[in-house]
């Protein structure tokens, strides 16, 4: 579904791409000898103002961008990935060993925006029906019948107010359709995609959530290879999770775990939402002793329908630090 389309012109070869350059002068030096997309990805010094952080330039859009990266949080493992490359918190048998959730002084999100953006114009065809499933659940979220996400709400930084809601939470949706998405882009392309999405639709802040879907038959950040389903991040500019077409991964993503072929996409994608409003800029908000957050200490656990205004959807609980375990309603 087409909520909203920006007419682009192709950018140049090398979309999507960061170089190892010492600084700024030294990218617009190349950009301007004409040698843009000619390097392969890496990343430059961490920022004096967060050295958490790795800084990259990238070329996205024809544009070069800086974006930072600070790592993979609340990844979720493919079912069966256990001694995977991606699975540093994959043993869900035990979460309470791990503890509650303790805060760490940074923001949690409040008045929940999330803007997906369809990344590259391989989305212009989606017999899957993927496009209307993520609006669908997006607009059904944060209404009055999503108890779901109000397990969330426990959750409050130093003002002491957590994630409310008072209707749908989804604030847009963008198919990113100007040239093909990258078969392969790097955590920094997606980041980069993020902000263009960001740009996009005119927002930023620690309320706003930017989800990167991947297309069929691409391969960010080395899925499905990798041994993940998805992931989030803060690219020093707005939150974004890497959503890859989680399809494309079959039953180790969760398709036909409660209801159909999709049920991955909101079972993965709501395990991002819920520990992106949580922890927003990773690590800094509510996280377990062992680093993980509150969809991590519930993946793939007690999978359920919930009900929506907008259909019935598979989802997984949360964890509950009121409840001492996973909650699917609070």
């Amino acid at each position: 579904m087409r909520n909203s389309r920006e007419d682009r012109t192709p950018t140049p070869t090398g979309r999507g791409r960061s170089w190892k350059l010492r600084n700024t002068a030294a990218v617009a030096a190349l950009a301007l000898a004409g040698l843009v997309g000619t390097a392969t990805s890496s990343t430059a010094a961490p920022a004096a103002a967060d050295l958490g952080a790795a800084n990259h330039v990238v070329l996205s859009h024809g544009k070069l961008v800086h974006v930072q990266t600070h790592g993979r949080h609340g990844v979720v493992p493919m079912k069966g990935a256990k001694g995977a490359k991606w699975t540093a918190h994959t043993s869900h048998t035990a979460p309470a060993a791990a503890g509650n959730l303790v805060y760490n002084g940074g923001p949690v999100q409040h008045q929940v925006s999330v803007y997906l953006v369809f990344w590259g114009n391989q989305w212009d065809s989606d017999s899957n029906g993927v496009q209307q499933y993520e609006t669908n659940l997006f607009n059904g979220l944060g209404t009055s019948q999503d108890n779901w996400s109000t397990v969330t709400s426990q959750y409050t930084d130093n003002s002491g107010s957590g994630p409310s809601f008072g209707g749908a939470v989804l604030g847009g949706t963008w198919v990113d359709d100007s040239s093909a998405a990258p078969g392969s882009a790097a955590q920094a392309d997606i980041a980069a995609e993020a902000d263009a999405g960001a740009a996009h639709f005119g927002v930023s802040g620690p309320d706003v959530q930017i989800v990167v879907m991947s297309p069929s038959g691409t391969s960010p950040d080395g899925f499905p290879n990798s041994g993940f389903c998805a992931w989030h991040d803060y690219d020093g500019n707005v939150s974004y999770t890497n959503m890859p077409y989680v399809l494309d991964a079959g039953s180790g993503c969760g398709a036909g775990s409660v209801s159909n072929q999709l049920d991955g996409f909101s079972i993965v994608e709501g395990h991002e939402y819920a520990e992106t409003m949580t922890d927003p800029q990773p690590s800094s908000g509510w996280v377990a002793s062992d680093g993980e957050e509150d969809g991590d200490l519930c993946a793939w656990q007690n999978l359920a329908a919930v009900s929506l205004p907008t259909g019935s959807f598979a989802m997984q609980p949360t964890w509950s630090n009121a409840a001492g375990g996973c909650a699917i309603s609070g």
